[in-house]
């Protein structure tokens, strides 16, 4: 017999209250396209790592399947495609530009606001699904990840689609949803490989409780969702580990050229362990190095920062997604006590499992990961955090006549005050009177959520308005910040300077907002970006060592001038290679200027054993390539098969200096 309780919360949206709703939808989605599609240019080519794989993808369709860095397959990238073929198919109906190529990336952040607004409404209302997507909308990662080329933003819809589709199994029992479950999991690991298994537990466990079959049953179709998700992303894994190796592109980040490989070592339990094989540094190890986005590290923190249960909240990651995540627990600890007696499947409850499992498996792997680690990786919160923000808040205000509850509601409101103190505390001259003003309207909410009287009719409102104020004001600061300056390089950050530098340490690298070409940490370069191209006495490696400048570096794209462009282009029909240059990033600019193929060697770091010195030199005699270009990279040139290849290099070309680039003419 469902009780009063029960009647009360699922009570179904009053019919005349549905235009209003619809409008609010309305607003919240124009208003997240119009923030994240506003300027959209301005980054340029962002991560030009990325960009230049699209561009190549946006010409070759070999290139498009294998997620190759260039049209001429040398290497590819070191994840799987399937973000870039979204970014290359509207280049190829648009024209290779920024706006191209981030526009998808944009739609995709509305899409996950629209997709949580209704996964969230189903069970708690408009009013929940409406918080809950404006939450998302406004988290600082969030901003930035829409608005770049990096897998994040695939990976967070198919995360959410993922939930949602769960959540629908156990409304209905229905196998269907739980098969729709494994493919979006199966197309989130060819997006970015096993971060989407973050995901998995939280559903497992939630359905084994709460879905309606009987238990068996319920076993039977979460080895379905398992068959899915193998199927889905395990024919491209299959078609790339039969096709022979001598006619694909190299799988970048491996050492055996193996996408297995690739999954479970660079990109899987090595960014767990900080055991990441081919990162500039040996093996990973405790001093680390720089992966697809940097890789190596070591537990207990130094290069990718300090692990622990106050990662999230740190300098590096705080102003990311922090903002709401006390008052997150708070709530989700709230709504599970509310719906502590319903029946075992209660879709309420079920939801508040689901989602508060996702930050809870989420929060506390990102916390002690000890391998590869940056602070835009905590966009993958970002949709949990937002939905017990959303389906607790409201839940707890249904029940705001209990005192226990509105002092619950109070502790979330007082939890989101202090840790917005803390984080506009960090960057001390951005919108320097926002941090007293939370802290007023904040404590002046929380104390009207503990009177009855202000939280029936219309002085309800004055609370709502304060609590919200006090919650979403400080992130909503930074996501304008971040929406309004350009993000270039592999490591970026949302929001204000914290004064941090290095990887472990905040703003990413090269600049508040970019990323650069400074090591980890802080520490300098091998070589400094002025030595870039300059005529040297060891006869070019100090240029070929170089990190920074025109020739791009290890976690920067090059910058040709006009001069170096027009030198590249000049019958560049005669070569499968107009250049070739040490690491992805360095070659990416000269790619995406020209665009004609530029070989990576080494891949990402430059450490990759692709191609060997006498494939190289193969290629080199059969007048496939005409310059290679000095500068980029960190470490390529002194070990591996990238030394081998510049040494050569220097010891038979002759050296031509080009607007303070190093360029070697093999032809």
């Amino acid at each position: 017999m469902t009780t009063l309780m029960e009647r009360h919360l699922d009570a179904p949206v009053p019919q005349k209250s549905a235009r209003v709703e619809w409008i609010g939808l309305g607003a919240l989605l124009v208003g997240t396209a119009v923030a994240y599609i506003w300027g959209l240019g301005a980054s340029g080519w962002a991560n030009s790592f990325y960009s230049a794989a699209v561009q190549a993808g946006s010409v070759s369709w070999k290139a498009f399947f294998f997620g190759s860095s260039d049209a001429a397959n040398s290497i590819t990238v070191d994840k799987p495609p399937m973000s870039l073929w979204l970014m290359s198919l509207s280049v190829r109906i648009f024209g290779l530009s920024s706006w191209a190529m981030l526009i998808p990336q944009a739609l995709l952040g509305v899409g996950s606001v629209a997709l949580l607004w209704a996964s969230i409404r189903r069970q708690f209302g408009s009013a929940a699904g409406l918080l809950a997507g404006l939450a998302l909308a406004v988290t600082p990662v969030a901003a930035l990840m829409f608005r770049f080329n990096n897998p994040d933003a695939l990976l967070v819809l198919l995360m959410i689609a993922a939930v949602w589709a769960s959540m629908r199994a156990v409304e209905d029992g229905r196998t269907r949803w739980l098969v729709l479950v494994g493919v979006f999991v199966g197309f989130g690991f060819l997006t970015k490989q096993l971060q989407v298994m973050l995901v998995i537990p939280p559903i497992a466990l939630m359905y084994i409780v709460a879905g309606p079959p009987k238990f068996v049953k319920r076993l039977l179709q979460l080895f379905a969702a398992l068959g899915a998700a193998i199927v889905s992303a395990g024919w491209w894994l299959l078609v790339v580990e039969l096709w022979p190796a001598s006619s694909r592109p190299w799988i970048g980040g491996s050492q055996n050229n193996s996408i297995l490989e690739l999954t479970l070592g660079y990109n899987g339990l090595g960014r767990l362990s900080g055991d990441e094989t081919g990162s500039v540094t040996p093996g990973g190890g405790a001093t680390g190095g720089a992966g697809g986005t940097a890789g190596g590290g070591a537990a207990g923190g130094g290069m990718w920062g300090e692990t622990g249960i106050t990662r999230m909240f740190d300098s590096s990651q705080g102003g990311q997604i922090a903002w709401l995540i006390p008052s997150a627990l708070i709530l989700l600890v709230l709504g599970l006590a509310l719906r502590g007696r319903v029946r075992r499947t209660d879709p309420q409850r079920a939801a508040l499992a689901v989602w508060g499992l996702w930050l809870l498996v989420t929060g506390l792997t990102f916390s002690f990961m000890a391998g590869i680690f940056h602070s835009y990786y905590t966009v993958a919160l970002a949709p949990a955090i937002a939905a017990l923000i959303g389906a607790g808040s409201v839940l707890a205000w249904r029940h705001r006549e209990q005192y226990w509850v509105r002092i619950g509601m109070a502790a979330g409101t007082l939890a989101a005050v202090v840790t917005a103190w803390v984080m506009l505390g960090r960057s001390a001259d951005f919108v320097p009177w926002l941090r007293w003003t939370i802290l007023v309207v904040g404590l002046v909410g929380a104390v009207l959520l503990l009177i009855p009287a202000m939280t029936r009719g219309k002085l309800a409102v004055a609370s709502i308005l304060a609590v919200m104020f006090a919650g979403l004001a400080g992130p909503t600061a930074y996501a304008i910040d971040t929406v309004n300056t350009p993000h270039t390089g592999s490591i970026v950050t949302a929001g204000p300077s914290t004064g941090m530098g290095g990887f472990g340490g905040g703003r990413g690298v090269g600049g508040a907002r970019d990323g650069g070409g400074q090591m980890p940490g802080g520490q300098i370069p091998m070589a400094p970006p002025a030595a870039t191209g300059a005529a040297a006495t060891d006869g070019g490696a100090s240029q070929i060592r170089g990190m920074g400048g025109a020739a791009g570096g290890l976690l920067s794209g090059s910058t040709p001038t006009a001069a170096i462009t027009s030198l590249l282009d000049a019958d560049a029909d005669s070569y499968t290679w107009v250049a070739a240059a040490i690491g992805s990033n360095s070659a990416s600019g000269y790619q995406l200027a020209t665009e004609d193929p530029v070989m990576a060697i080494g891949g990402f770091n430059g450490t990759d054993p692709s191609p060997t010195l006498a494939q190289f030199q193969d290629y080199v005699e059969n007048g496939q390539i005409h310059y290679f270009i000095a500068g980029g990279g960190m470490g390529g040139a002194s070990s591996g098969t990238s030394a081998e290849i510049s040494e050569w290099v220097i010891a038979n070309y002759a050296a031509t200096t080009v607007d303070g680039v190093t360029l070697y003419d093999l032809s």
